[in-house]
């Protein structure tokens, strides 16, 4: 183990407690920003996103947007953070006018050598509840990279699978972008500064949110479900996608209908996140 991860071992079991009412206008702009007509007062799959933001000032923001590190989470030394997946479980949904508490736990740190470098994946356990109602539990994987190195091999990309029983493609331009950094207070440059992205990063365009392809995932089960209740649903990001060019979500029932192998696929045919949803 480096000098560094122990160090960043001294995040582990670190708490936070944050406290947030479950109001009406961010779903409202969530069906706003998807093209969703929404009826009822309950938080759709995924839609949680939406409150319990990490607000912070702007003179604590970063050269990437992001807050400094060291608050909460664990300051790694490394430049580039994108989230790289999760596994939820649904108890039941959250619901306008409720009063929620989400308990977050810093549950594991481990630093890694890959082709393009170094990379540092901390593992947050969030629990969600109402008046001490459990309502959802979420493991949610963030990765710490290297900058881009001159001369790196980038990683041969994966085909998408074939086959697939539903399909929706949709054209994540900056706006939609814009949006979503807007309504989950995501101020990372990545998303909406395309001379940083280009420039500073290295990537092509403007990357869209893993956690937004995440939820378009969850929204095909839904708009082909629409009587069915998402349980489960555990994601795993694989690939960038970049903003102007369409991408598909693809789904695939098991034969007796209960689960659901889900992944996104870029214009190019390549696999970019695999999710897998269990419902009844």
């Amino acid at each position: 183990m480096s000098a560094s991860l122990e160090k960043l071992d001294d995040w582990l079991d670190k708490k936070e407690v944050v406290k947030d009412d479950i109001t009406a206008f961010p779903l409202a702009a969530m069906a706003a920003t998807l093209d969703r007509d929404e009826g009822g007062n309950a938080v759709p799959p995924l839609w949680h996103w939406l409150y319990f933001l990490p607000i912070s000032p702007i003179s604590d923001a970063g050269p990437d947007g992001h807050p400094k590190r060291g608050g909460f989470m664990p300051p790694v030394p490394l430049p580039r953070r994108m989230w790289a997946g999760g596994r939820l479980t649904f108890h039941a949904p959250l619901k306008v006018g409720e009063k929620a508490t989400r308990v977050s736990t810093i549950a594991n740190i481990e630093d890694k050598t890959g082709r393009s470098g170094r990379l540092v994946f901390v593992t947050v356990q969030h629990a969600i509840e109402v008046g001490g109602e459990l309502r959802l539990e979420e493991e949610h994987d963030i990765v710490y990279r290297d900058a881009p190195q001159e001369g790196t091999r980038p990683q041969h990309p994966q085909l998408a699978p074939d086959g697939e029983t539903w399909r929706r493609t949709i054209d994540a331009d900056a706006v939609m972008l814009f949006r979503y950094s807007a309504l989950t207070f995501n101020s990372h440059r990545i998303h909406y500064d395309y001379p940083y992205v280009t420039q500073v990063e290295g990537y092509p365009g403007l990357v869209v949110h893993g956690p937004l392809i995440a939820t378009l995932l969850a929204d095909l089960v839904r708009r082909e479900q629409p009587d069915a209740t998402l349980q489960s649903f555990a994601f795993r990001a694989l690939r960038p996608t970049f903003a102007g060019q369409p991408f598909t979500v693809c789904g695939r029932p098991s034969a007796d209908g209960k689960t659901i192998d889900l992944w996104a696929k870029d214009h190019d045919g390549y696999l970019t996140m695999r999710a897998t949803a269990a419902i009844a």
